[in-house]
């Protein structure tokens, strides 16, 4: 699904770094060579259909490489 992110991502926190991250085989394959973390936030997004949902999103990250993978795990809002 496609969608973008309104605003910022807050209440980050990390899931797992180093060798808890499961795929970091497929990460090291497709992006390089990082210090991978998988990290979660909330964050508002829009849809493709123009809604705005709150959502928590979770996503994989290493420094030099950036943002990769961003999933929406479930809505937040009624």
């Amino acid at each position: 699904m496609e969608f973008g992110i309104v605003g910022a991502i807050t209440d980050t926190e990390v899931i797992a770094a180093g060798a808890g991250v499961r795929i970091r085989s497929y990460l090291r394959k497709a992006y390089g060579h990082g210090r991978w973390r998988k990290m979660k936030g909330i964050a508002s997004v829009r849809l493709p259909n123009g809604a705005v949902r709150t959502v928590e999103l979770p996503w994989y990250e290493a420094h030099g490489i950036g943002t990769r993978d961003l999933k929406i795990k479930r809505y937040l809002d009624l």
